[in-house]
């Protein structure tokens, strides 16, 4: 009788023990969720190029996908209405966090939600457009990464006169409804004033509107063409890279990929060095820290990436001492 009580008293026991590892089984084989939202369209080489890096930063944090994290991506283009009903649907899916990149994604995702961790890539003025209380101290489900000091998009002009001497009128593509659109406008403004060119704003809106810009820009001579950021275009630089070799524009972008792509030159932060840092962020966030206490940071990498098959198409000698500063030379 005693050794039945015994057995059955180490029967109990053992199920018990088993019963309660349960929970911490299907913990640790339940996968997390992350949402990914960015504006570009489906087969774009640099959104390729963004998963890649993305995916292989979380994998060297331990977050395999496929294994232990899931990751859902969407490529929105430029649209508003695009990326409003694609953050809606991430938002939808109940992910632990979701990570985005450009200037109007992050709004149009706050205002799908205020609970999910939404860590943001290549922002301007996220403080400005009201993403976040402060780059210190987020203080909602935001954070992130910053794209640019708004001083810093005078540099635009500067390159465009030491690599085109000739150039006294500038286009300029920006997106006249967002913060980042309109602060950087206004710093090209007070560097183009001292340097003796006269700018002209070209809206982004949708393709129509920034040929017919261009066009009806390049009707006179001596022109020039400034590609700011996060003003929409990234879906549609094929488009704006084509207009400038057509009309012979000298021009300015503000990210690597533009010159890789056959822009003349470009100089902005490292792309693909903010997702790594994005899929840091992620990490920690997923082990349970809050948006709200992790800093926007600025970039730590810029690049300056010149052309030279464009120059030659365009006539242009490039200076050596500009060729001396590249990071990067494309021939």
């Amino acid at each position: 009788m005693q050794f039945d009580q015994l057995k059955r008293r180490e029967f109990i026991t053992l199920l018990g023990g088993v019963a309660a590892a349960w929970p911490l089984a299907a913990r640790a084989q339940q996968r997390r969720r992350i949402g990914v939202l960015m504006p570009f369209n489906p087969g774009d080489r640099e959104a390729e190029a963004r998963r890649a890096v993305f995916e292989q930063s979380l994998d060297q944090l331990g977050w395999a996908p496929g294994q232990n994290v899931h990751i859902d991506y969407r490529l929105a283009g430029s649209a508003v209405e695009s990326i409003s009903r694609h953050a809606a649907e991430l938002v939808a899916l109940a992910p632990d966090a979701i990570v985005t990149a450009g200037a109007l994604a992050p709004g149009l995702l706050l205002q799908a939600t205020r609970t999910v961790p939404i860590v943001m890539v290549n922002v301007p003025d996220p403080v400005g457009a009201g993403y976040v209380q402060s780059l210190a101290r987020p203080g909602g489900n935001a954070t992130g990464f910053t794209n640019f000091e708004y001083s810093m998009s005078g540099k635009w002009v500067e390159l465009l006169k030491q690599i085109a001497p000739g150039v006294t009128r500038a286009a300029v593509l920006r997106n006249p409804t967002a913060a980042g659109g309109i602060g950087q406008f206004g710093a090209i403004q007070s560097v183009a004033q001292s340097l003796g060119v006269e700018l002209t704003p070209v809206g982004v809106h949708d393709p129509d509107e920034i040929e017919s810009g261009v066009a009806t820009f390049a009707r006179f001579a001596n022109g020039g063409l400034i590609v700011t950021g996060g003003g929409g275009t990234a879906p549609h630089r094929d488009l704006v890279i084509g207009l400038a070799a057509r009309h012979k524009l000298p021009a300015v972008y503000p990210f690597r990929y533009y010159a890789k792509d056959g822009g003349l030159v470009s100089y902005g932060p490292d792309t693909l060095d903010q997702f790594r840092r994005a899929a840091i962020y992620v990490d920690r966030i997923l082990k349970g820290e809050k948006p709200a206490d992790l800093p926007v940071q600025a970039p730590t990498k810029y690049q300056l990436v010149i052309n030279l098959k464009t120059a030659k198409a365009l006539g242009l000698e490039v200076p050596p001492t500009l060729l001396a500063r590249a990071d990067e030379v494309i021939e």
